[in-house]
């Protein structure tokens, strides 16, 4: 089985290659002349030549004004793009510059001006251009006068952006080539799994999702009737799905299963919950009640996922983050303050009592590679097997590029393997300071040895889930730290984790 994926993949990384030829992700680009020319060379019938010095390329010898520094770019047709170039002239007092197309179909070229700005003398200025490519068999991009035919020019910062998403499905799907192993999946929000372009590409990269906040009880609970049945039973508690509802219709009729996250949190959980009559003036409700309240909660929401969407939820976080950071003990929440210590496996045998048949319960918790709170979620742990309530552990993995350590990663993974317990990877992604090209290569570094680790434990991991899609939409969207930019265009990151199971990386 693992041959046939590492041949499927191989011919799925030509594929890209051959349509993408020299330019970068279907035209998205930045010059960079640090190496040479980068591509561009001189269109000219005559003795125009270009040089690069610094990062600056400069064309010299032009004896017409549509001798100029063209390169060839793979543009989609019907797509948006913003395209700019800094320009600098040292000749004339103001020269036009402007931003072209070429552009050949069957062998007949035509051409298109994009955009202009007037250089003064010694100063450099933008060009900005904005183009929507109608079909043709090549694309060629350049920078020419508008007249002053025989005038040295410098370009810099030559920059071709997709003004819109681009959810390109003709990638390779992480889903199918982590088959073998584990599956692959991502966090999802509302306003995403209401577009209908964005969980289509979901649908073709991954095979399991997880509401972002849509299914913690801050949405969850409908306090206005809760308030209302309170009136005659305070351990009355009213439920609500609106919120998560798009993301597990489209689940449903696509086949794809979700994760459920999170039952019991002492965040995004309403301060109301655990009070009178679920008044922000009441005062706290007695343990009794908030257990009721809890086994209300849980169970209904048993009941109307499995009711309304059988079998899709094939797993939840019962608990969330209970351990408290630096510590081996319990973090003080009102979890704590009007339940007691115990509340985590008061709220593990409930959602067993209640669970449909075959759903896995998890406790989930971040920075677990880190002491002494590993051995904090391990005393937490022990005493849920002991009570026969848990089938797993979900690592969140918020991480850098260079701390925890994969060896502090390994070593938290072997001890709570070790307990026999299921493993996921609920949450990952790997924040950088910015896109730099060293920092991207850092980055998806970073993926492939945390992939490594968690294909190690392949036999007891049940999925990985990045923590978000794109970059921009990601709870660390100033770090970067997804698999996909704000474009959806793959980053380093994506290509390096697919070739990793290809043997490559």
């Amino acid at each position: 089985m693992k041959r046939f994926f590492a041949l499927l993949l191989t011919l799925l990384l030509v594929m890209p290659a051959i349509a993408l030829g020299e330019a970068n992700d279907y035209g998205n680009y930045t010059s960079d002349f640090t190496a040479g020319t980068d591509g561009w060379y001189a269109r000219s019938a005559g003795e125009a030549a270009v040089s690069v010095s610094g990062n600056a390329l400069t064309i010299t010898g032009r004896n017409a004004t549509w001798n100029s520094p063209g390169r060839d770019f793979n543009l989609l047709p019907g797509k948006k793009y913003k395209i700019s170039v800094q320009v600098l002239q040292s000749s004339e007092a103001n020269v036009e510059f402007m931003i072209s197309a070429a552009h050949s179909k069957n062998g007949l070229e035509s051409y298109e001006n994009l955009g202009k700005a007037k250089a003064p003398k010694g100063c450099w200025i933008t060009v900005n251009a904005t183009y929507t490519p109608a079909e043709f068999d090549n694309y060629i991009l350049y920078v020419e006068t508008v007249g002053h035919g025989t005038v040295d020019f410098s370009i810099r910062n030559f920059k071709v952006e997709l003004d819109e998403l681009y959810f390109n499905t003709s990638l390779p799907s992480l889903a199918e080539i982590y088959a073998p192993y584990f599956d692959l999946g991502a966090a999802i929000n509302q306003s995403q799994a209401l577009d209908a372009n964005r969980m289509a590409f979901c649908d073709h990269q991954f095979n399991i999702l997880t509401h972002e906040n849509e299914l913690k009880p801050d949405s969850v609970l409908d306090i206005s009737a809760s308030r209302n049945l309170a009136k005659e039973d305070d351990t009355a508690v009213a439920v609500h799905f609106d919120a998560a509802k798009p993301m597990l219709d489209f689940c449903q009729a696509n086949g794809i299963k979700v994760h459920g996250h999170v039952l019991v949190w002492h965040s995004q959980t309403p301060d109301v919950f655990f009070r009178e009559g679920y008044k922000s003036s009441g005062n706290y409700v007695t343990r009794e009640v908030m257990l009721a309240r809890m086994e209300n909660y849980i169970r209904q929401v048993f009941e109307y996922t499995e009711a309304n969407y059988p079998g899709l939820i094939i797993s939840w976080d019962v608990v969330n983050e209970a351990v408290a950071d630096g510590s081996t003990q319990l973090r003080e929440s009102n979890w704590t303050k009007v339940v007691g210590q115990d509340f985590v496996n008061r709220a593990f045998e409930i959602a067993r009592k209640y669970a449909p048949e075959g759903v896995k319960l998890y406790y989930n918790d971040y920075s677990t590679p880190y002491e002494p709170k590993l051995t904090g979620i391990c005393n937490l742990l022990d005493s849920l097997i002991a009570d026969g309530n848990i089938d797993g552990y979900g690592f969140q993995c918020h991480y850098s590029t260079t701390t925890p350590t994969p060896t502090q990663v390994r070593n938290a993974m072997q001890k709570i393997a070790a307990k026999g317990l299921l493993l996921r990877v609920s949450e990952l992604d790997v924040g950088i300071s910015n896109t730099s090209d060293v920092n991207l290569t850092a980055q998806a570094n970073r993926y492939v040895d945390l992939f490594k680790i968690f294909m190690d434990y392949a036999d007891q991991m049940e999925a990985v889930q990045v923590w978000g899609l794109t970059d921009d939409r990601s709870w660390r969207g100033d770090e970067f730290p997804l698999l996909f930019d704000d474009r959806c265009m793959p980053k380093p990151a994506f290509y390096s984790v697919v070739e990793l199971v290809n043997g490559t990386k």
